[in-house]
């Protein structure tokens, strides 16, 4: 797999050509299924920390400059 930067920006344009160029209604629809997504992500990240399941902690960074 090649990277090409101007491909990849072009590609951006039009999807978000395609995506201005929608009827309200249909943003509203793909909006509707982002949200019932993002519902699903927080429902199985919140089951993920339920009593009796193994979690790692977070990795500790230095925060201090000298």
């Amino acid at each position: 797999m090649s990277f090409d930067l101007q491909r990849v920006l072009k590609s951006k344009r039009a999807f978000r050509q395609r995506l201005a160029a929608l009827p309200v209604a249909e943003k509203l629809r793909l909006l509707d299924g982002l949200r019932e997504l993002t519902l699903v992500i927080r429902r199985s990240s919140a089951a993920a920390h339920e009593p009796g399941m193994v979690s790692e902690p977070s990795a500790e960074y230095r925060t201090d400059t000298k």
